[in-house]
């Protein structure tokens, strides 16, 4: 496990908001950021002026995504299925830009596209450790500090995790990815009620099939035509289409805003129209 720190600006905080935009002079720290909603998020986080943590497995993307950021960046590349990443991260945080302000828990991976008893093992235990381990491991750090702060400032923080519609309804063929997401969920929920009088919202975002790297990668593999694997992907998607990453990056947004200072505990599906048929 590496840090780096690099970057390129520190300003003030109030006053910069108040002339930027929301998350301009907080400190986000982003897991997942070399991905694609990752990475999204991450530009858009900079362009707003926000003080940017950002993690993932390799150090070497995330060298190079912090190069590109017109902002404060500081990285660090661990597995963040390893709990001493996530302190690691939140330390980070503290030491570099003196708070933790909002915290996007995206790091994640899939699983093999086929029924359960067809799962191996010990893909099915790496999944757990990733995806809802990791989200778990987080939230543990992320959250004594946040609270901390609160008695310090009054100021409240935020923290988004990234689940899945595969978390809020069965997913045939994603047996132990559903399992994960619907006990991020189930953090997610649980950890709002336990904090809402603490200072920290905590909400989920639930994206259907996205044009990710990950999605389009197992499209690739798909023996059918291009058109016809996402058009089966898409079948029961009443937009009848993938999402866009930005769009997903949206709800994101959407969900860590700090105006949005009174929605604590939701799993905002970004589906297509998934759940409501």
């Amino acid at each position: 496990m590496k840090q780096v720190a690099g970057g390129g600006r520190r300003e003030s905080s109030e006053l910069e908001r108040s002339l930027n935009g929301p998350f301009s002079g907080l400190t986000v720290l982003l897991t997942g950021a070399a991905g694609g909603f990752g990475r999204c998020l991450a530009r858009r986080l900079a362009a707003d002026r926000a003080r940017l943590v950002l993690s993932d497995l390799h150090e070497e993307p995330l060298a190079e995504l912090a190069r590109s950021l017109d902002t404060e960046v500081a990285f660090l590349a661990g597995d963040i299925s390893e709990e001493a990443t996530a302190e690691k991260l939140v330390a980070l945080a503290q030491e570099r830009f003196g708070s933790l302000d909002i915290a996007i828990n995206n790091a994640g991976i899939a699983q093999t596209f086929v029924k359960l008893h067809l799962i191996p093992s010990d893909e099915a235990r790496r999944v757990i450790e990733v995806d809802l381990l990791g989200v778990f491991y987080a939230m543990k750090h992320q959250l004594p500090a946040m609270e901390r702060q609160f008695r310090h400032d009054k100021r409240r923080r935020a923290i988004v995790n990234i689940a899945s519609v595969a978390g809020l309804t069965g997913a045939p063929r994603l047996a132990i990815y559903s399992a994960a997401k619907h006990g991020v969920i189930g953090l997610t929920r649980t950890a709002a009620a336990e904090y809402a009088a603490k200072g920290v919202r905590i909400n989920a975002v639930c994206p259907s099939y996205a044009r990710t790297k990950m999605v389009m990668g197992a499209l690739a593999m798909s023996p059918a035509e291009p058109s016809d694997a996402e058009a089966g992907l898409t079948r029961d998607v009443p937009m009848k289409r993938l999402a866009e990453i930005d769009e997903v990056v949206e709800v994101i947004l959407f969900a860590a805003n700090p105006k949005n200072s009174f929605m604590t505990g939701q799993a905002l599906a970004a589906d297509g129209g998934v759940l409501a048929t």
